[in-house]
């Protein structure tokens, strides 16, 4: 796994004692108007717009996509990855090290080195805890960009094939879709005991079985 090989400057960063926040910030070339199709908001969402602006100017947001869609299955596929890139401990030599592993893992798409500067930037700003979430809020930026709106699904356990595919099709027929291409991402969350949630723009539907046993507490401490 990735982690394995990046532990090392992690662990060696953990006997040492953090190094003050490098200053520089992550700046896109200039060029023609490139605004994201979508506003969004927090630090991650902050650094997902940058990295928007700088590939759009540089017509290079096909392959950014597919470079920060690969981070974000590695991310997701090794737990322990988020935790050695969010070690505040980390040195700049660490940090050039791991900096320089999760290029090779953006599948050879970079070839304008644009990924790579915008992780040299979360780096030096110490925001590399920052990345799964950059990654994700991207792909909100990349499906606006599309034409596409997102479907989240989450569910207590991994969803049946099946079962997904109704769901989209039910969905892709209702006012919901507002007639756009869906673009499914699914979760598993065991916290919400059973049923589904599902979030689709900026509407949430929540049919899991902790929402209904919560709205079973509140109607029987209301009427205590």
């Amino acid at each position: 796994m990735m982690s394995s090989r990046v532990m090392r400057p992690a662990f060696a960063a953990a006997r040492r004692t953090a190094p003050r926040t490098a200053i520089r910030t992550y700046a896109a070339p200039a060029g023609a108007d490139t605004k994201p199709p979508v506003p969004l908001f927090g630090v991650d969402g902050t650094y997902a717009n940058a990295l928007y602006t700088a590939a759009a100017k540089q017509n290079v947001l096909d392959p950014t996509s597919k470079a920060i869609a690969s981070l974000f299955q590695i991310l997701k596929s090794d737990p322990k990855l988020q935790t050695i890139i969010a070690a505040p401990t980390l040195s700049d030599s660490d940090k050039s090290q791991i900096v320089a592993e999760l290029e090779k893992h953006t599948g050879g798409v970079d070839k304008t080195g644009t990924v790579k500067n915008f992780l040299s930037a979360l780096a030096e700003n110490n925001r590399l805890g920052l990345l799964e979430g950059v990654c994700e809020k991207f792909g909100t930026l990349m499906s606006a960009a599309k034409g596409e709106v997102e479907l989240t699904v989450t569910s207590a356990s991994k969803l049946d094939d099946k079962l997904l595919k109704r769901l989209e099709a039910a969905i892709a027929k209702s006012e919901y879709s507002q007639g756009k291409k869906l673009k499914t991402v699914t979760h598993v969350n065991p916290d919400i005991l059973g049923g589904l949630v599902v979030e689709i723009g900026e509407r949430t539907i929540d049919l899991s079985v902790s929402s209904k046993i919560s709205k079973m507490n509140k109607m029987l401490t209301d009427t205590v």
